[in-house]
């Protein structure tokens, strides 16, 4: 089944950008070596190939063992540095967004006498986070994250849970970019409200154990009330 490329999409710009920059540097390079380049499926990468060909971003060559080599047209050329410069513009926001919130989070820690901080989440916000921490005095113990290739994390240990700290931790900053609701409630259920911190970027409420007994309370009564009124509709 042919894979479909989408302007909604929210990696597509990156995707398009890293296609055009990889086919710059080598346009006769397979379609498969792109593929792994870029961290997408074979399919995905012809389907993004036909896409920049017929909105005139690359032409099509020959080239030696039956192959295809593609070029960069000069509304390639253009486009290419317009998402470079896009690219630049949305990290440095994200930049300055990660570097307020983590060091408004560490300055919350660090009011609290919590100084021995363990990262959740290996990313370019723990990255933000860790420099934050080494500017305010504070010491990052671990980076906890399950999936992570590497043994150590800008020269932090990187370990699979939070059990695993050496030492232990006073407290932990989520930093997993993908972090849920529910993951930040187990980190509370095990260490408490008051020792769990939530960059605001990552869009995620702390709800701490009382606060999820009354909202436990509330649907229990909701619940309770919409039964009364369905037995007394009968």
């Amino acid at each position: 089944m042919p894979h479909a490329v989408r302007d909604d999409e929210p990696d597509n710009a990156r995707i398009v950008l890293g296609l055009l920059q990889s086919v710059e540097r080598d346009g006769a390079q397979s379609q498969r070596k792109l593929a792994s380049d870029l961290g997408i499926a074979l399919g995905l990468v012809n389907a993004y190939l036909k896409r920049c060909v017929k909105k005139g971003l690359l032409k099509i060559g020959q080239a030696p063992a039956r192959r295809y080599a593609y070029y960069l047209t000069p509304h390639g050329f253009a486009e290419k540095s317009r998402l470079t410069v896009e690219y630049l513009s949305s990290s440095f926001s994200f930049f300055r967004r990660a570097r307020e919130d983590c060091a408004a989070v560490l300055k919350a820690a660090h009011a609290r006498g919590l100084n021995r901080i363990a990262l959740c989440g290996v990313s370019d916000l723990a990255e933000v986070a860790t420099l934050c921490a080494l500017e305010q005095g504070i010491a990052i113990v671990a980076v906890i994250d399950a999936k992570a290739q590497s043994e150590r994390f800008v020269g932090a240990q990187v370990v699979a849970t939070l059990d695993a700290v050496s030492g232990g931790c006073d407290a932990v900053v989520v930093t997993d970019l993908q972090a849920s609701p529910a993951s930040v409630a187990a980190l509370v259920e095990k260490l408490g409200a008051d020792r769990v911190f939530v960059p605001a970027l990552l869009g995620i409420r702390l709800t701490g154990p009382k606060e999820s007994e009354i909202k436990q309370s509330e649907i229990r009564q909701s619940e309770t009330k919409q039964s009364a009124t369905g037995e007394d509709a009968r």
